[in-house]
């Protein structure tokens, strides 16, 4: 088996791409700041999610029976504990999706206009 650990991604593996400077923008970019502002909420909703859907099975096993088990009501409201968690993951800088997603959605709007 071999030792993953030892593998290192390339050098700016997560961070995005430079988008080339236009006009329309305070910083040049042709996206106001208005429409910068909801495309890194929706940046952000999508890693909370992706980070939702990747925390779930590790969840799917774990019994809610016993003396410190919340039962069934705790099955019941397990989704929303972890939507909770990678909300909160996100909240605290995530884990780099935001920005290449971001990023990648500044271009496709910039080649739209």
């Amino acid at each position: 088996m071999s030792d993953l650990a030892a593998v290192a991604a390339p050098a700016g593996f997560l961070t995005p791409a430079p988008v080339a400077p236009t006009a329309g923008s305070a910083d040049g970019t042709g996206v106001s700041d208005a429409r910068k502002a909801q495309i890194r909420k929706t940046a952000q909703d999508f890693e909370a999610s992706f980070l939702s859907e990747m925390l779930k099975p590790m969840f799917e096993g774990l019994s809610t029976d016993g003396p410190f088990g919340g039962g069934e009501a705790e099955g019941t409201w397990r989704s929303f504990m972890i939507d909770a968690m990678a909300k909160q993951t996100v909240k605290a800088g995530g884990v780099g999706l935001t920005n290449v997603v971001m990023s990648e959605m500044l271009k496709m709007q910039e080649a739209r206009q």
